[in-house]
């Protein structure tokens, strides 16, 4: 599902414009974004949360030249799903 399917889904569920919908979506997304932004953690009951964590320096390698490169520490986003989400996938 892209972006433009989601916003077709929620105009039709709604029934509103897709230009409400992707108002709608807009803003969803964003706030989303600047709460994980600020390390909060975004929780959505029966779909899932999104949670900051940090990811450690490390060592790899170059698959072309086999070198060794420094990886360096940075913030990752994770996504737990619900388990009533994890059911309905599994069906």
């Amino acid at each position: 599902m892209t972006k433009d399917d989601l916003l077709a889904a929620v105009s039709a569920k709604l029934g509103i414009p897709k230009s409400q919908a992707n108002e709608l979506v807009t803003l969803l997304f964003d706030q989303i974004g600047t709460a994980l932004e600020q390390g909060e953690r975004v929780s959505l009951p029966g779909f899932g949360a999104f949670t900051v964590t940090e990811r450690a320096a490390r060592t790899g390698r170059n698959p072309g030249t086999g070198a060794a490169i420094d990886i360096p520490a940075k913030k990752v986003v994770k996504f737990s799903p619900a388990s009533a989400l994890e059911q309905s996938v599994n069906k």
